[in-house]
């Protein structure tokens, strides 16, 4: 799974708690009337790009996705004044989906093995092409 994500892509979150705020008041007109906290909205439905990757743990970084308050102690160079921070957290690659960068949907992803000729020699490679459903207006096979 790691191998599928990388560095700069284009990501979505397809699991965890929603931001569409229609149903997000729905629910929370519901939790209000037995007397429950209202929910804050959620990161799924979100795209950003990926910053980094930690394929031993299963994680990746995507910006603008999972924000997280630190608390900063003030250091003792002049660039860091302390307070508090929102930074990213990473986010299991379970909870995302690679997004096609030009349809701007998401897309399930597989490999192609091509014959790539360097410095004289026949190589290998493995390149991520899409496994779309034309119905859905995404291309088979098209790189990403």
């Amino acid at each position: 799974m790691a191998a599928k994500i990388r560095k700069g892509d284009l990501v979505e979150v397809v699991r965890g708690r929603t931001s569409d705020e229609a149903k997000l008041a729905k629910r929370n007109e519901r939790r209000e009337a037995e007397g429950l906290e209202p929910l804050k909205p959620g990161d799924k439905g979100r795209q950003g790009r990926v910053i980094k990757v930690f394929p031993k743990e299963q994680k990746v970084l995507v910006e603008g996705v999972n924000l997280k308050t630190r608390h900063v102690r003030q250091g003792q160079s002049q660039n860091s004044s302390g307070g508090v921070e929102t930074v990213e957290a990473p986010i299991s690659l379970s909870k995302v989906a690679l997004v096609d960068p030009d349809t701007k949907q998401r897309v399930r992803v597989g490999f192609r093995e091509d014959q790539v000729e360097r410095d004289g020699r026949t190589r290998t490679v493995r390149v991520r092409v899409t496994r779309g459903r034309v119905a859905a207006g995404i291309e088979q096979g098209k790189e990403i």
